[in-house]
């Protein structure tokens, strides 16, 4: 087997946003700085700002500065890092734009091409990247997601691409994937033989996966009037994280035996009728209400006009396959929620007979596994325990986790908690795309979502009011208590 070639120029479109500005460049500096990046790697910007590069430095600096705290940027690093840096000023969806993109990486082979645009940008940069003779079999290309706002547009843009890039140069980027704990949960399904036998419906009762944010949608209104949470985050994270938890054990960790039990999962998702749609998802819209102690404003003043767009969602999602039959997947995200947090909760069935007084039996419950993702990254297993003490009644019991903190087993005076994008960049820089997502996923994620918003507009589902700083509308309780469980809150 020859060995993957690796990319010598790393150009960022979009160089002087806000992806770029929080995420990208500081992402390539702290691989710099613990030596993850070639020697001979260029880094180039380009955007429609004019600048040049000393002015694209000065901005880099700035960037990875506010990232770089507590420490503060090593003036060792920094020198080699502004070393790669170079910027062209351009509209890169034109052929001039591309000819000057050319002259920047002269004789760089492999290079890498991050569309940090808007996916209404990916046809025009792609067709002029293949005429300027830049799309070579060695190039790489990244594209954020959403990719598309429905099946047919993704098709569009998926199909322009191929037209440039090979599917295996093409990684479709979630920032998720990146993170050391969803990267955990494979580890901790696969090389453990305590989980796996246990990872079925015939002792997991439910799973819920939840992305609350507390901030609201502010002047990014225009991007989520299109898109919505359904489309934002369901499409996009959600489904990702439903099908790292629910796929089939692949086998090895090579890109498409990862990426094949994905789509499979995929494929097995229940689709959604209109009478479906009614019973199992709830859209919401938050009003004007108080998170974290301080006023916020509804999602219709921020936008200056009344909206049918959903700021939440929750929806019941059932996998039909021998795995999964019979385990509901709840899942829940939206804007101006109480608290930050990304989280997925195993619950697992109850003992099915209990030896305990009715005591005992009062303070029973369920195991759980909890994987937090943010604010922070942990892995609780919540086991029954024998309360410490004597008692005339009997033995008490009390439910205590085991943790698997990352902040807590990796603490350290210099301890850094690590910009998923960094494990990315890496991975595409070396030409690994198994953290990457490939076109039949996205299309067939699509798909599945479609439906749900066709069944929303058949039905006229409007989105219903919650305040700012609730856990939604009351018909997200109703959808999860219909069954008997409870949101883990």
């Amino acid at each position: 087997m020859t060995e993957k070639l690796q990319s010598e120029a790393v150009v960022l479109f979009g160089a002087t946003g806000d992806l770029a500005r929080r995420m990208l460049l500081p992402s390539l500096y702290f691989l710099d700085a613990d030596g993850f990046l070639p020697e001979r790697l260029a880094i180039i910007g380009t955007a429609r700002q004019a600048a040049d590069t000393a002015a694209f430095v000065r901005q880099a600096r700035e960037a990875i500065a506010e990232r770089a705290q507590p420490q503060g940027i090593d003036e060792a690093v920094w020198a080699r890092f502004a070393a790669r840096l170079g910027y062209c000023s351009a509209d890169a969806t034109t052929a001039e734009g591309a000819a000057c993109l050319k002259a920047q990486l002269g004789e760089a082979r492999a290079p890498i091409f991050y569309l940090a645009l808007s996916p209404s940008l990916y046809v025009r940069v792609c067709s002029a990247l293949a005429e300027a003779g830049l799309a070579t079999p060695e190039s790489r290309i990244v594209l954020e997601k959403p990719i598309g706002r429905d099946l047919e547009s993704s098709r569009v843009i998926n199909t322009a691409v191929a037209e440039a890039f090979d599917e295996r140069q093409v990684f479709r980027i979630d920032h998720y994937l990146g993170k050391e704990t969803v990267q955990n949960l494979l580890a901790l399904r696969f090389a453990n033989t305590l989980f796996e036998p246990l990872w079925n419906n015939l002792t997991i009762d439910h799973v819920q996966i939840t992305v609350a944010e507390t901030e609201g949608v502010g002047d990014r209104w225009p991007y989520y009037d299109e898109y919505g949470a359904l489309r934002d985050m369901v499409q996009n994270h959600m489904l990702q994280l439903l099908c790292l938890v629910a796929m089939e054990p692949p086998s090895d960790m090579a890109p498409d035996s990862v990426r094949n039990e994905k789509v499979k999962v995929l494929r097995s998702l229940r689709p959604f009728t209109r009478a479906e749609a009614a019973i199992n998802s709830i859209r919401g819209q938050y009003t004007a209400g108080v998170v974290g102690g301080k006023p916020a404003a509804s999602y219709e003043s921020e936008r200056g006009q009344p909206s049918g767009t959903e700021t939440f969602v929750a929806l019941r999602a059932d996998i039909d396959n021998w795995r999964w039959a019979g385990v509901p997947f709840f899942l829940r995200t939206g804007k101006g929620l109480p608290e930050r947090r990304t989280q997925i909760a195993i619950q697992f069935k109850g003992v099915p007979h209990s030896i305990f007084d009715q005591a005992a039996k009062a303070d029973l419950v369920a195991n759980q596994l909890i994987i937090d993702l943010q604010p922070d990254e942990d892995i609780e297993l919540l086991l029954m325990n024998k309360a410490p003490g004597l008692s005339q009644g009997g033995m008490r019991l009390q439910s205590l986790p085991l943790s698997l903190s990352l902040l807590k087993a990796y603490a350290g005076p210099n301890a850094r908690r690590r910009i998923a994008y960094e494990r990315l960049l890496l991975d595409v820089i070396h030409d690994n795309s198994t953290l990457f997502v490939r076109r039949d996923e996205v299309e067939q994620a699509w798909a599945w979502i479609d439906g749900i918003a066709d069944a929303w507009a058949d039905s006229a589902t409007a989105a219903k009011p919650y305040a700012a700083g609730s856990w939604g509308p009351a018909g997200a309780f109703a959808l999860i208590e219909r069954s008997g469980r409870a949101w883990h809150d």
